[in-house]
């Protein structure tokens, strides 16, 4: 079984920078994707980025493509998240995801990731 924990949520103004991190332990050698989620309050978590470990391809939601990078260190089974220029809209409790096999599509959808992280928290103030 793979854990998964998250770190490096915190507030920020408007405009600033956050880097996430997700540390994955325990059985991690069948993980192929890694994905990061974001749940505001009364809203439906969603798909950030998506990072696929076999070749570090990475996919990113509309919302944060070019100022979101997601990228991932094997050597520490890890991924990170750098946020930048980030806006009030990003406040979230941010999540990391894990799952297994291989897809003919990025896997953005919630349902589709079977392995989480607790959450940290972001906050954007304007």
């Amino acid at each position: 079984q793979v854990q998964l924990v998250e770190s490096g949520g915190g507030s920020v103004q408007a405009g600033g920078s956050l880097r996430l991190s997700c540390a994955a332990s325990g059985n991690t050698g069948s993980t192929s994707y890694l994905g990061w989620f974001r749940q505001a309050p009364g809203k439906e978590r969603e798909g950030v980025a998506i990072i696929y470990t076999g070749t570090g391809g990475t996919y990113y939601a509309d919302s944060v493509n070019g100022r979101f990078t997601a990228s991932h260190d094997n050597a520490k089974n890890a991924v990170y998240l750098e946020m930048n220029s980030l806006k009030p809209e990003d406040t979230a409790m941010y999540y990391c995801a894990a799952r297994s096999g291989v897809c003919f599509y990025w896997p953005i959808s919630v349902d589709e990731y079977s392995l989480w992280g607790q959450g940290t928290q972001v906050t954007v103030s304007s």
